[in-house]
């Protein structure tokens, strides 16, 4: 399968990209500056330097790509909580969900491809006396996490749009390259190879719809990821 990354060099793209490409994917994968493309080579794909806010360059890259899948894991979350740069990142991060996402959707629908794959958060649900499952409702948009719900209420809603639309809901990651190296820092959280793995398996296995990806948890529910991906919370990339 020819899959269009948008995000391959980011935290999960740097462990997902190897996965796909060992298992036989195409990956073209986007990169911001082009002085990152070599990083975006030696993961094993194709770079291609776009801004995802480029509407008209985003549509003439997935053109050209003639993909058959689009996986969306754009971020903009350099800074953790706690520093000055965080609340911006928030707010630029909130953008590329909306109109990021709007962006490579519109991109889909005009080459043609059905299928996208794309990242949201599993610690927004509304709390309730049992584990959550995609089936419960989202928190209401207000006060400071507001700008954050509206930003994930909008990239699902577009991506679920698609004909073979996938979300996948992750807990807060943790592992190389995360704010969390040592280990998880709350629930709900995943390890990042197992987030990468859940995404190369909803690639060819996910029925369009919503799939919590995380540890196991009291208040949160990954059976569906488990039953229908084969995705294990225990997965880990070999060195």
């Amino acid at each position: 399968m020819k899959v269009f990354f948008a995000g391959a060099g980011g935290a999960i793209g740097r462990r997902l990209t190897p996965l796909l490409v060992a298992v036989g994917h195409s990956v073209i994968g986007t990169t911001r500056s082009a002085d990152k493309a070599e990083a975006i080579v030696k993961l094993g794909a194709q770079p291609v330097t776009v801004d995802v806010f480029d509407a008209a360059a985003v549509e003439n890259a997935v053109a050209a790509a003639k993909p058959d899948a689009i996986i969306h894991q754009l971020t903009d979350l350099a800074f953790a909580p706690g520093t000055p740069q965080y609340e911006a990142g928030l707010k630029r991060n909130a953008r590329i969900r909306v109109e990021g996402t709007a962006n490579l959707v519109a991109a889909a629908k005009a080459a043609g491809v059905k299928r996208m794959i794309a990242q949201s958060v599993a610690w927004l649900y509304k709390p309730g006396p049992r584990a959550r499952t995609e089936s419960d409702a989202l928190a209401t948009p207000e006060g400071a996490a507001a700008t954050t719900i509206d930003g994930v209420n909008a990239l699902e809603s577009a991506v679920l749009a698609l004909p073979e639309g996938v979300v996948l809901r992750y807990g807060f990651f943790y592992g190389p390259g995360t704010w969390s190296p040592g280990g998880p820092s709350r629930p709900p959280a995943v390890h990042i190879d197992a987030a990468a793995q859940a995404s190369a398996l909803a690639l060819t296995k996910a029925r369009p719809g919503i799939y919590n990806v995380a540890d196991d948890d009291p208040m949160l529910s990954s059976d569906k990821a488990k039953r229908e991906l084969g995705f294990k919370p225990d997965f880990r990339v070999k060195p």
